[in-house]
């Protein structure tokens, strides 16, 4: 069936955006001959019909061999059984507004209830209507249709009334073959930046272990060696130019315990009191992990500023050095202060590539962390060290950020 599409000029006078005197504003109704929800079924291992829901859709492809099947009454399932061109509308939760268009279809396919079908007439493509369900202004007007305190939802009512800028059908099929061709190569760079953004962070922990086996910089004859430095650090500690896990030490270089060259300190006089945090307060709180930064806190007191120091997260065992005050989450933290006469840069390297992986319940750092032992290099190869990793990273940061 092909409907023709009149003006509504006097209903759409304050439209978002002019367009082509050919095209025409207008709504998801008056392009769909059907907007229907789908059904309440229950999913199973077997059955007669595939039974998608809003989960099997990711990334705008679904894996059908992963969908569920179910058992529907023959003569109602008619009215929901997918065809190729059939778009699909996630209407409730965090993913509400999230659309898939069904192309490729292989077997008798029926759809759950928090997903609505949007079948369009022939004079509108659906691959077209898919697009425009990727758009910005379209994103917009599910934000301000949305509704629901707990949930955000968007019924059949709000998506038919959505506004639709339509052009001509030829129109449509240049602007879809053109979008597709672009989106394709997008992908291909997509995919390019996330394989290069792996590369970079293989690179920088290849970096590290370099460092810290004593390849990254030249060594300096005139040094003066890393055990003369450990004697005046403790004159009684006992330490290693070799073991089992360096073999190959560079001249001049030690192994020592990590306790030998850190002190820790409890966290509990730094904890926040409050986890109303607001961008406008001064003081950061901080994990060890990927957050980092958690909030920022306006209390005033137990504000940690012996710094800079590293944070070691006791049950992950992650670390992070710290140069500016703060405060902290929990007290599943380790507040480290690094010798003096040690590079804290160098031992942040070591860490930031050492990690146990065990028990989440276990405290790591008094039994096994601080026992681990790190390859020191003398006192000016430790600073060579850092400025060279330094300068390396500052590049390859340089690369990521212009992705």
């Amino acid at each position: 069936m092909f409907i023709t599409l009149k003006p509504h000029k006097p209903h759409y006078e304050n439209v978002p955006f002019e367009i082509p005197s050919s095209w025409e504003w207008t709504t998801i109704n008056t392009i769909s001959k059907s907007i229907l929800y789908g059904v309440s079924e229950s999913a199973k291992t077997n059955g007669k019909y595939r039974l998608l829901r809003i989960t099997d859709i990711q990334n705008n492809s679904v894996q059908w061999d992963s969908v569920p099947y179910t058992d529907f009454d023959e003569n109602k399932a008619k009215s929901y059984l997918l065809s190729d061109g059939d778009i699909l509308f996630a209407r409730t939760g965090a993913t509400v507004g999230k659309s898939y268009l069904v192309q490729g279809l292989t077997e008798e396919a029926i759809y759950a209830s928090y997903l609505i079908r949007v079948q369009t007439y022939d004079a509108v493509l659906p691959q077209y209507v898919k697009f425009y369900f990727e758009s910005g202004y379209y994103w917009e007007q599910i934000e301000q249709g949305s509704v629901g305190v707990g949930q955000p939802n968007v019924n059949g009512t709000i998506l038919g009334n959505l506004h639709v800028p339509i052009p001509p059908i030829h129109e449509q099929f240049r602007i879809v073959s053109e979008l597709s061709k672009w989106m394709g190569i997008i992908d291909i760079i997509e995919m390019g930046k996330t394989d290069l953004q792996t590369i970079i962070k293989q690179v920088k922990s290849k970096i590290l272990d370099l460092a810290i086996q004593g390849k990254l910089v030249a060594q300096d004859p005139s040094d003066e060696p890393a055990s003369e430095l450990l004697k005046r650090i403790n004159p009684k500690a006992e330490f290693a130019c070799d073991n089992g896990h360096y073999t190959q030490l560079s001249d001049g270089w030690t192994v020592c315990r990590l306790e030998q060259v850190t002190n820790y300190e409890q966290p509990t006089a730094y904890i926040v009191n409050s986890t109303t945090y607001d961008d406008s307060y001064l003081t950061p709180v901080l994990t060890a992990g990927k957050s980092f930064i958690i909030g920022y806190t306006n209390e005033t007191a137990g504000i940690y500023s012996n710094l800079p120091c590293i944070i070691f997260d006791d049950f992950t065992t992650d670390s992070k050095k710290v140069d500016f005050p703060f405060k902290v989450k929990s007290s599943a933290m380790k507040i480290l202060k690094i010798h003096k006469d040690i590079e804290i840069d160098y031992v942040a390297m070591f860490m930031s590539i050492t990690r146990l992986v065990g028990d989440t319940h276990k405290r790591y750092w008094i039994s096994e962390y601080s026992k681990l032992e790190i390859p020191i290099p003398p006192k000016a190869e430790q600073k060579r060290i850092v400025y060279a990793a330094r300068e390396i990273f500052t590049q390859l940061d340089e690369i990521m950020e212009s992705l």
